[in-house]
């Protein structure tokens, strides 16, 4: 069913889709207030659509930011690249666009297609390729499921636009467009991934935004009530395709090792356990994860690239991509993204497991732990016993 995305709703969608995002998909700060922007100066709202309810042959193209996260907080967009690489896209395709459509879930990303949507007068898929956030174009259900990335639209905030053609090539495609986006200065808007209704119906996440709405609210409401948001996002979960998530590690930031490189923002973090954060609720289960094999408490290690990809307790792994490991502040709950670490935070290392279309044979091949060099397979994440 249709339903209409107000501006009230955006701290929600920002929260939710940061969570979501798994460290990645950009500022959430920046994404609203750009969103909030282009809303105040539209219709005030946004239309989504189920995927449900497109027509079989409509033309869907997704709308993201590229680049490094870390760049955002400095190289700021204008928030009029999404709408121009669409048009520059839909020029090249030779007939209009439907509706546009979140390329992944994340605190920018999620808010890029309402820009374009509220600049062109479009509506919204609610869905996305990824369900959470991920570092490279490649890295999608469209794309595992065989639908190519190509013909792609890049803008930047001086108005320069290319497009860019690799047929059925999405792994050239992303280092083209990568090279492009560092030319840019590293980060710019892209349109990419056009397709049917169809389409959408066989390749998408499904309802990953009114997700993100629901979830971002879920944590509000328990800051309101001074209750527990951990606990309000595990009896929120079970309603959506994410299933189940769960603390794994309690503790403060002791280190954070991140550099930009290629167009990414790559690192590692490590969080040391606090008791006086584990005990800061009743519904942390985390005593057992935060012990190591010989009985001593052990140190949380977490590997990312824009986005979290692994979380180790004692270099035990606890959870792995395709499972989304988000960082949140350890008594409000809000979502902590990859460039926002650092020292001295208190947090807690919550992991949500995968929707079951990011978890296929084809999918794993796409973006499982071997597609960023983490040489073990798969093992979902465990929900609460």
């Amino acid at each position: 069913m249709a339903w209409d995305l107000q501006l009230t709703d955006l701290p929600d969608l920002a929260r939710g889709s940061a969570l979501l995002g798994a460290g990645g998909g950009g500022d959430p700060y920046l994404g609203e207030s750009l969103a909030a922007d282009a809303l105040k100066s539209g219709a005030g709202s946004v239309r989504f659509l189920d995927p449900d309810e497109l027509g079989e042959d409509s033309l869907v193209v997704t709308t993201a930011m590229l680049g490094a996260p870390t760049v955002l907080v400095e190289k700021l967009p204008n928030g009029t690249e999404a709408a121009l690489a669409l048009r520059a896209l839909e020029q090249r395709l030779g007939r209009p666009v439907t509706a546009t459509m979140p390329a992944e879930c994340g605190g920018m990303n999620s808010m890029v297609p309402l820009l374009a949507a509220a600049q062109l007068a479009l509506p919204v898929v609610d869905a996305d390729g990824m369900g959470r956030a991920f570092p490279e174009l490649s890295m999608t259900t469209f794309g595992a499921c065989g639908l190519p990335g190509s013909p792609m639209a890049m803008a930047d905030e001086h108005g320069s636009v290319a497009v860019v053609e690799t047929g059925s090539d999405n792994r050239r495609l992303e280092s083209l467009a990568r090279a492009l986006a560092v030319s840019m200065g590293a980060s710019a808007s892209i349109a990419i991934y056009p397709m049917s209704g169809r389409d959408v119906r066989r390749t998408a996440v499904p309802r990953t935004v009114s997700t993100a709405v629901r979830l971002g609210r879920a944590v509000r409401e328990a800051q309101e009530r001074h209750s527990d948001p951990f606990s309000a996002l595990q009896e929120a979960l079970p309603h959506t395709v994410y299933r189940h998530g769960r603390v794994v590690f309690s503790g403060k930031v002791v280190d954070v090792e991140r550099r930009t490189a290629d167009g990414f923002a790559r690192g590692r973090a490590v969080v040391a356990p606090d008791r006086a954060v584990a005990d800061r609720t009743a519904t942390d289960s985390t005593a057992a994860d935060n012990a190591s094999a010989d009985g001593a408490e052990a140190m949380c290690e977490l590997v990312f690239q824009n986005e979290n990809l692994v979380a180790r307790v004692g270099g035990r792994t606890v959870a792995v991509v395709p499972d989304l490991v988000t960082v949140l502040h350890a008594d409000s709950g809000e979502p902590i993204t990859t460039e926002g670490l650092s020292f001295g935070q208190r947090v807690r290392v919550f992991v949500i497991s995968a929707p079951d279309r990011l978890c296929t044979p084809e999918a794993l091949a796409t973006f499982g732990p071997r597609a960023f060099g983490v040489d073990e397979d798969y093992r979902p994440a465990a929900p609460l016993p």
